[in-house]
């Protein structure tokens, strides 16, 4: 805690020595970095495991080299997000002045990560940070402390006067929020996000905010049953359902209800054919805190649990589990619960769906249409949210050259590809007035009498 002052002073220190703002030392920090992340991987995947119960591939697909991605498409294209921009749309007499847009990184930034992704969603903003010019501070989350201990020797590989990785709990976090900011990233949920959004705005620091969604998918009877149940069932099986872009509900057209749900079970009967709990690639909760919370919310239901509903809370193990529930007021679809819970709300129509899409969360992180083209244009035309895949489970968040972002309370700001360069940077409009305009620019100057005509 006592350092945690002299940390923030030294990132800030560094920023003013100018040193991160040509494009070689940003690449230097970029490449070491990669190859921090290239060492330590074993360590890495050893850590996860042991945070989340994560299996090398899911590691591998959604945390690691998403990351070395992230770092290879940034440092191909950093020459030209860099490059001044000429200011479109200037009139003939104010291209004179030249007027440009620079592209000046916005300062000393806090990234503040979560738990879920612990690599993924500390690294990826990291990244862009570095990318941006700015000095950073990492702070990853404590829910993941195996995670967070590796992290903190990557960042440690980096240049220690402009990056540097805090660990610790809530109380070191509130410590470095007391230091002032040029930016404040955050990912996670959105009870936090408000606690953060408001602090900064004391000293009116920016803020990115990655949260959460009660995120609905809708499968209309014009859907393909199998595809949507193998979709909808991976989508709540990655990452045992700790997933901020989940669906945290189906409502599905009460006529293909059943055969909806014997779909699902064939694909669970193909995913785990040895059973959840002994499947090595099947996720666990990543704590007792979080295992009694989902326990609670499947205990409270009204609805009826039709697949799964084992859990075992000496390992922190919870089922995939089907509810068949009758109610958007329901337990499982008014709260968001970040685990393997798959409530299904039979709807008679998609008006029915699209209104109740609306009432529940108006401005979702993600949304899933299943339908035909001119149903599935009118649920994203009707429902608001920060991204959507059609036909899919989160597709729309795991293209690295796509940015990814919520709207209203599922977020604000956005990063990914040439978003997560953009967010902490600041676009400065510069001109340049020669001299010899002179003799053009003395109407501006007073005495005015005579100057304006009527």
């Amino acid at each position: 805690m006592s350092a945690i002052p002299g940390i923030a002073s030294r990132i800030r220190r560094g920023f003013l020595t100018q040193k991160t703002k040509p494009i070689e030392y940003r690449l230097q920090q970029l490449n070491k970095l990669y190859w921090a992340i290239v060492d330590n991987t074993p360590a890495l995947l050893e850590a996860t495991k042991a945070d989340l119960h994560k299996s090398t591939f899911e590691t591998h697909l959604s945390e690691i080299d998403w990351c070395k991605n992230d770092i290879v498409f940034i440092t191909q294209n950093l020459a030209k997000w860099m490059k001044d921009e000429s200011a479109p749309d200037i009139p003939l007499m104010n291209k004179l002045v030249a007027p440009k847009i620079r592209k000046d990184p916005l300062g000393a930034v806090l990234v503040l990560g979560c738990w879920n992704f612990p690599i993924q969603l500390s690294l990826g903003p990291f990244i862009g940070a570095i990318a941006a010019g700015c000095t950073a501070v990492l702070k990853p989350s404590e829910v993941s402390p195996a995670t967070a201990m590796v992290l903190k020797k990557l960042v440690e590989s980096l240049d220690p006067d402009c990056y540097a990785c805090v660990n610790g709990a809530v109380d070191e976090t509130t410590l470095l929020l007391d230091n002032k900011w040029d930016k404040i990233f955050y990912t996670g949920n959105a009870t936090v996000g408000t606690i953060i959004a408001k602090k900064a705005a004391e000293t009116l620091t920016p803020v990115c905010l990655e949260l959460g969604g009660r995120n609905p998918a809708i499968i209309t009877k014009s859907a393909d049953l199998r595809l949507a149940a193998r979709r909808m069932l991976w989508g709540k099986f990655h990452n045992a359902g700790q997933v901020c872009i989940s669906q945290n509900y189906l409502m599905v057209d009460r006529e293909i209800v059943s055969p909806f749900i014997e779909e699902v079970k064939t694909a669970m009967e193909e995913f785990f054919p040895q059973g959840q709990k002994n499947s090595p690639d099947f996720g666990r909760i990543v704590n007792k805190r979080h295992f009694q919370r989902i326990k609670k919310m499947l205990d409270s239901t009204d609805g009826k649990v039709i697949i799964g509903g084992g859990t075992d809370e000496s390992d922190n193990f919870i089922e995939l589990t089907v509810v068949l529930v009758d109610s958007k007021n329901d337990s499982l679809i008014k709260d968001e619960s970040f685990g393997p819970l798959i409530p299904i709300l039979p709807v008679k129509n998609l008006d029915e769906a699209i209104r109740i899409a609306n009432e529940v969360h108006s401005t979702p992180l993600g949304l899933y249409p299943f339908g035909n083209k001119a149903e599935v244009e009118r649920i994203v035309t009707e429902v608001q949210s920060g991204g959507v895949s059609i036909n899919d489970a989160f597709f729309h968040g795991a293209i690295p050259t796509l940015q990814f972002g919520g709207v209203g309370d599922s977020g604000q700001g956005s990063y990914r590809g040439k978003a997560s360069f953009d967010v902490f940077t600041h676009r400065r409009s510069i001109v340049k007035t020669p001299g010899w305009m002179e003799s053009f620019l003395a109407v501006r100057y007073p005495p005015y009498a005579g100057k304006v005509s009527h």
